[in-house]
């Protein structure tokens, strides 16, 4: 892996002198953004461009997960800016508008399509990584933390102040907090505590004229469409203002896993019709994946309490699992973060402040939501749709629990519209290495979503933004067709896309903030 990316670095800087061409607008936004007034904190160290052929490729690089998009369009990619303080946000986004020029802004560089750092048309990267402050306030239960932290350094931050605090959010500590909050993140505290929007009290965001606005300057409207209608639609977010939730000193964590010879269908079908009713502090979810060419089921499950309250609730609500008091594992809420990530027991926790620095793999995700039991049949072809994927494919199908809290937040109290009704949310993953199987691999993933179909929700066929998928309907790079834009956003947000848009024309009408799947203003139509 080492040697392929040092091949494509190297291509990469020879194709700079082709690719540097001419680029409209580069000298008067490079201008523009050299001389804002900043004395506290000037910018010039922190703009990068083709010309600085090594620092620009390895700052791209360093935040770019996927390595579908690890081959920055020099045609198209002006300068990125590593913006390290206020002032650098709002000079970005003032010259780039008034020089025609894209941005795209990038947190933690998890966007699952790369939408965050890549675009067709004359753009800056605005990277907020540098902006990565957290601030926690234990007598509040609350916390400060900028969009450039990640959810690793955040539980850090937490379980440092406090052991019997946390924050209700992924379970991937290399996540950028402003991309990850924008979206409707979610954990395995969801089903207790519901999502990271339902728990943001307050946020920093720089508008479309380069002003910082908090939740009283910025408007109710405005502080609802941010807190789940996604980044990239309505400005910069700068930090959020969340409230922390309470957890036990000792949690319970277990790993468990079925074959096909050991009757795991008959325990996967049995947990859709359990897991979404257990105690709302217990998360549980299956995850489908290939293992030697057969399938295997592996249960996670997360509890606030202790191992021997954990498997006397499972024997009673799933007794097919066979649960043991030797299948678990009591720890506090930060070494729980360390086992959902897999790592070996005795892991040091300095684990989740690292950042890797270049793409480790192809990937591509998809999602959808279940309403209804899947039956058997319909999951032993979902396994047969999985089991068709190349051998050197990693590929699995993850279902994540709802009820809980879930069911009890309406619908509209966020952007986020995927409450109450739903049994489970779906993850279909694939990664890969070999940059030939890309083709192959994104066939795959198409022909299992259709063979989920039947199974899952229904006008629309629901989606989680996050999951991001350019396959359910995109838009150009820089065009706003309202139609195409009501295609995938219905699925991303329902019934809560009309008001979105309505916000995004009071707040951005000229549609600034934008990218392929970004929400378009009501009024816009081309």
């Amino acid at each position: 892996m080492k040697e392929a990316l040092s091949v494509l670095c190297l291509a990469l800087l020879v194709s700079v002198s082709e690719a540097a061409v001419t680029k409209p607008g580069i000298g008067e936004f490079l201008g523009c953004l050299r001389s804002w007034p900043s004395p506290e904190s000037p910018i010039t160290d922190d703009i990068f461009t083709a010309d600085n052929t090594t620092t620009f490729l390895s700052s791209y690089l360093s935040y770019t997960k996927n390595t579908r998009f690890a081959s920055p369009n020099y045609q198209t990619l002006m300068a990125i800016v590593t913006a390290k303080h206020v002032s650098h946000i709002q000079a970005t986004v003032v010259c780039a508008k008034s020089n025609g020029v894209q941005i795209r802004i990038r947190s933690g560089g998890h966007d699952y399509e790369g939408l965050s750092y890549i675009s067709s048309v004359p753009f800056v990267i605005l990277d907020m990584f540098n902006l990565r402050s957290i601030t926690v306030d234990v007598p509040s239960k609350q916390a400060w933390v900028q969009a450039g932290a990640t959810l690793g350094e955040l539980y850090t931050k937490i379980s440092d102040a406090s052991e019997t605090l946390a924050f209700p959010a992924g379970v991937c500590s290399t996540v950028g907090a402003g991309g990850h909050i924008s979206g409707g993140g979610y954990g395995n505290l969801m089903r207790k505590y519901g999502l990271t929007v339902d728990h943001v009290v307050d946020a920093l965001i720089v508008d479309v004229n380069g002003k910082l606005l908090n939740r009283s300057t910025m408007g109710e409207d405005l502080f609802w469409a941010i807190r789940g209608g996604g980044g990239g639609s309505f400005g910069v977010i700068l930090s959020w203002k969340i409230n922390l939730v309470d957890v036990p000193e000792i949690l319970t964590v277990f790993r468990v896993n079925k074959t096909l010879e050991q009757g795991g269908i008959d325990v996967l079908y049995k947990w859709q019709l359990v897991s979404s009713k257990l105690l709302d502090g217990l998360f549980l979810r299956a995850v489908s994946q290939v293992v030697n060419r057969t399938i295997a089921v592996v249960f996670y499950a997360q509890f606030l309490g202790r191992a021997n309250e954990l498997v006397a609730i499972m024997n009673q609500s799933l007794p097919e699992l066979g649960l043991k008091r030797q299948d678990c594992l009591e720890m506090s809420w930060l070494n729980t973060t360390l086992f959902w990530e897999d790592l070996p027991v005795g892991t040091p926790t300095s684990v989740l402040l690292d950042r890797p620095s270049k793409p480790e793999k192809f990937f591509k995700s998809k999602s959808d939501y279940v309403k209804k039991p899947i039956p058997k049949e319909g999951i032993k072809k979902l396994w047969e749709a999985l089991l068709e994927f190349n051998n050197n494919n990693i590929v699995y199908m993850q279902w994540n629990p709802y009820g809980g809290v879930m069911d009890k937040v309406p619908a509209a109290a966020t952007p986020f519209p995927h409450r109450k009704g739903n049994l489970f949310e779906v993850q279909y993953y694939t990664s890969w290495l070999d940059a030939n199987a890309t083709r192959g691999s994104l066939d795959m993933m198409k022909k299992l979503y259709e063979v989920a179909e039947p199974c899952v929700s229904s006008n629309p066929r629901e989606a989680f933004l996050n999951y991001r998928d350019i396959d359910i309907g995109s838009n150009p790079s820089n065009e706003t067709n309202v139609d195409e834009a009501e295609i995938y956003g219905s699925k991303y947000f329902v019934g809560n896309l009309k008001r979105l848009m309505e916000v995004k024309a009071k707040y951005d009408p000229e549609n600034f903030f934008k990218n392929e799947q970004s929400i378009p203003p009501a009024r816009v139509k081309q």
